[in-house]
């Protein structure tokens, strides 16, 4: 049976590009915000959220410890960007584990770690670290629209897509905004 024009084209949907931007951004200002990345003694923020559709993950991911994210604070990053914001910023310094938001951009309170693919010849960068390398494998899945990363190491931002990814260093990060004069 063809399905053609029945299915969702959630990586090009208008309301899932928009929740996908809203979360880069807010790991770009988590990263911007933490000055001490040169610092080997601090531990900055990291983060890694992954978009979802589908009914459930249950099947390649495990839940992460007690690690949650903060549903009282903020369910929903599309409805109130501060709250979000705030809630990010604390997860991001006291909690592992990935993040999971559905194509809705209901956050589910349980963090997860994902179970890695069989036989992947992933194509890892050099930088990459296990958030890292799990967010590009996890981005192949057929259920995952992006992951996202914000290293804690660095403060790089990455947007993982069907096993590609767009990474932005720190020192790039909102350059155009930037005032750079001296």
């Amino acid at each position: 049976m063809d399905d053609q024009g029945l299915s969702i084209a959630y990586e090009r949907h208008d309301r899932v590009r928009r929740l996908t931007d809203v979360l880069r951004y807010c790991l770009e200002g988590l990263s911007l915000e933490f000055d001490a990345f040169d610092d080997s003694r601090a531990k900055g923020p990291g983060m890694y959220l992954a978009v979802v559709a589908g009914r459930s993950i249950a099947d390649h991911a495990d839940p992460m410890g007690d690690n949650r994210w903060p549903v009282e604070t903020c369910r929903h990053p599309l409805a109130d960007l501060d709250r979000f914001y705030e809630a990010a910023a604390d997860v991001a310094v006291r909690n592992d584990g990935a993040v999971v938001v559905s194509v809705d951009g209901v956050i589910q309170e349980r963090m997860v770690r994902f179970r890695d693919l069989p036989d992947t010849d992933a194509g890892y960068a050099d930088w990459m670290g296990s958030r890292h390398m799990s967010a590009l494998d996890t981005s192949r899945r057929e259920s995952v629209v992006a992951t996202l990363t914000l290293s804690q190491e660095t403060g790089r931002v990455t947007v993982f897509r069907d096993g590609e990814f767009d990474s932005v260093e720190r020192d790039d990060l909102a350059a155009r905004w930037r005032d750079t004069r001296e």
